[in-house]
């Protein structure tokens, strides 16, 4: 792949053959930076994972950087009006259903009470392709509306192992202090590294680096953070 100039110029200011602590690393990414919008500062971690493993979970961010999330619900009756006193975007059941099979799509998250799943499964083509099914493993499949809600509002995000058993997850932005992005990475690291599978061998994380949408990586030492 071909960079372009800026981003040369940028490689040219670190020892890209240098591993990081998580402080340093989160300066230089913000140094590094040279679009002309705020770009979001992602981390991305290699695991050793077999073909039949994967990783998938949320975690909750200490330092929010997204803008408000619109909500949908999938629910009835009392549960529905939790979703609307919790302040969620949209409620519903079959209308929200057909309405989507009908080509909408103007939400972020999907939250479903586990009643509904039987009808909402019927949305896997859809929704499944965009990571938009409510699932249990990211709580997104609960009796607990309210709960879940808060969690997202507070800055829940999910993460997941591709098929190359690569975590791509957004933790920051450049305008945020160093020390917020260091502080979410610290806890997306640690949470990722939780997840390790029962019957992973050898080291888990392979590597980690930080970087901005534009910008060059910067290698972390993980081993440091955990």
């Amino acid at each position: 792949m071909k960079h372009g100039k800026k981003y040369q110029e940028a490689v040219k200011k670190y020892d890209r053959s240098k591993v990081y602590g998580l402080a340093e690393a989160a300066a230089l990414v913000k140094e590094l930076s040279f679009a002309k919008f705020d770009e979001t500062v992602e981390l991305h971690i290699k695991l050793m994972l077999k073909k039949s493993q994967s990783v998938r979970d949320t975690v909750v961010l200490p330092n929010q950087f997204s803008a408000e999330k619109k909500v949908l619900v999938f629910a009835k009756g009392d549960k529905a009006q939790e979703a609307l006193d919790a302040g969620a975007t949209y409620v519903g059941d079959a209308d929200l259903i057909e309405k989507i099979r009908g080509g909408w799509m103007d939400f972020d998250v999907a939250v479903a009470t586990p009643d509904m799943m039987k009808d909402v499964g019927r949305l896997g083509p859809i929704l499944g392709r965009r990571g938009l099914m409510p699932n249990p493993k990211t709580q997104t499949v609960t009796m607990d509306i309210k709960g879940a809600l808060a969690e997202l509002r507070k800055g829940r995000t999910e993460f997941r192992s591709d098929k190359t058993g690569v975590v791509h997850m957004a933790i920051g932005k450049v305008s945020m202090d160093a020390d917020k992005i260091a502080e979410n990475a610290d806890v997306a690291i640690k949470e990722i590294f939780r997840r390790k599978p029962a019957d992973a061998k050898g080291d888990f994380i392979v590597s980690t680096a930080l970087a901005s949408t534009m910008g060059p990586g910067v290698s972390i030492d993980a081993k440091e953070v955990l």
